[in-house]
């Protein structure tokens, strides 16, 4: 009997560690299992379907727009998250939850931004037909630049004229990876991204209308802040910042992430 008994005391963690084991896996293929998420993009304030609303799937970075009804389709998982994005409405982020595939005929609904708009004073520049005075009032690009020689470039724009731009100029031309993989480092799965990014048409698409960096931010889960510093570490001059869209950014960061990365094998 006491035998018995020691067996039993001995097996019975065993089991339930089996039991626990096989429940967690269950659990974890129930939530990584891939699910075609049917739903609609409406007006909050008219209820009215919205076309062409961009829907991406931000944790399988994918991507798709809505129809003339309001409707997409997107793969998506439990624990995955949904960014709605449109010109002129505020974007909106959902997490995919088992109950939000449970149901049919969901929807999700956009609400317009309200927009004041400021006076704009247009003063044109006043010439005055002198020369010399009228070149000394042509507004200057701030931006120092700096050529290196033995470089085949023209020069590297450095950001501003202090005393350190020069040697933060030189920096970045020889070292510029330094920052990517301080940002990117510690995450592979960001630069993984990158590449997916640049082979989904409909986030391409996207980006190439876009110029407010909100969608690169949501997809790679930086700062804005962090993506300027990564072109001004890559030689990239503020006007190319400010002026260029994100498909321009998103590739941006991509060429100077692999070209240096080969310099520095």
């Amino acid at each position: 009997m006491k035998l018995k008994q020691c067996i039993f005391f001995f097996l019975f963690p065993l089991l339930l560690t089996g039991v626990s084991s096989y429940a967690q896996d269950e659990t974890s293929e129930e939530e990584t299992v891939v699910l075609e998420l049917k739903a609609k993009v409406l007006n909050e304030n008219s209820n009215r379907p919205m076309e062409n609303v961009h829907v991406l799937n931000l944790t399988k970075v994918i991507g798709t727009t809505t129809n003339k009804e309001g409707n997409f389709e997107i793969p998506v998982a439990v624990n995955d998250t949904l960014f709605f994005s449109y010109l002129g409405y505020k974007s909106l982020k959902v997490p995919v939850t088992s109950d939000l595939l449970r149901f049919e005929n969901n929807s999700f609904k956009l609400t317009p931004l309200a927009y004041a708009l400021e006076e704009v004073v247009i003063r044109p520049y006043q010439l005055t037909g002198y020369l010399d005075i009228d070149a000394r009032n042509v507004p200057i690009n701030p931006a120092g630049r700096f050529s290196i020689p033995g470089v085949p470039n023209a020069g590297y724009e450095a950001g501003s004229l202090n005393r350190g731009a020069f040697s933060k100029a030189v920096g970045a031309l020889f070292n510029p990876a330094d920052f990517l993989h301080n940002l990117f480092g510690k995450n592979p799965a960001q630069m993984r991204k990158l590449k997916q990014m640049r082979e989904d048409d409909e986030i391409k698409n996207l980006l190439a209308t876009k110029f407010d960096r909100e969608v690169l931010v949501q997809l790679l889960g930086l700062k804005r802040v962090d993506l300027e510093e990564i072109l001004r570490n890559c030689s990239y001059s503020d006007i190319f910042i400010k002026e260029s869209n994100d498909l321009q950014i998103l590739e941006a960061i991509s060429g100077c992430y692999e070209e240096y990365k080969i310099l520095q094998l």
